[in-house]
């Protein structure tokens, strides 16, 4: 089991976690939506596509723009579709 850790809390736990160039990448369905809030971020990776990112608001603290995932990832990401990765501090493993 994977899990994603911020502030003492679980913010995403799977046994099906994708690993793209070190990162998981969790199912939306297994992150506790409760935690994340949209952000305006993006970013473009020439190989994925256009990244969006959220923020996490947990326990009265933010983390700005630490999760983030591709809407509509190229060809060469589609088995990243639906999931999100974690970054700025987020302790995954």
């Amino acid at each position: 089991m994977i899990k994603a850790v911020w502030n003492n809390v679980e913010i995403a736990a799977s046994d099906d976690t994708v690993i793209v160039e070190g990162n998981h990448y969790f199912p939306i369905a297994e992150v506790d939506q409760d935690y994340l809030q949209p952000s305006d971020m993006t970013t473009h990776c020439p190989w994925k596509g256009d990244a969006s990112y959220y923020h996490l608001s947990v326990t009265g603290k933010r983390n700005e723009n630490a999760a983030w995932y591709y809407p509509e990832p190229k060809a060469a990401a589609e088995n990243i579709r639906g999931r999100i990765a974690f970054w700025r501090g987020v302790d995954v493993g």
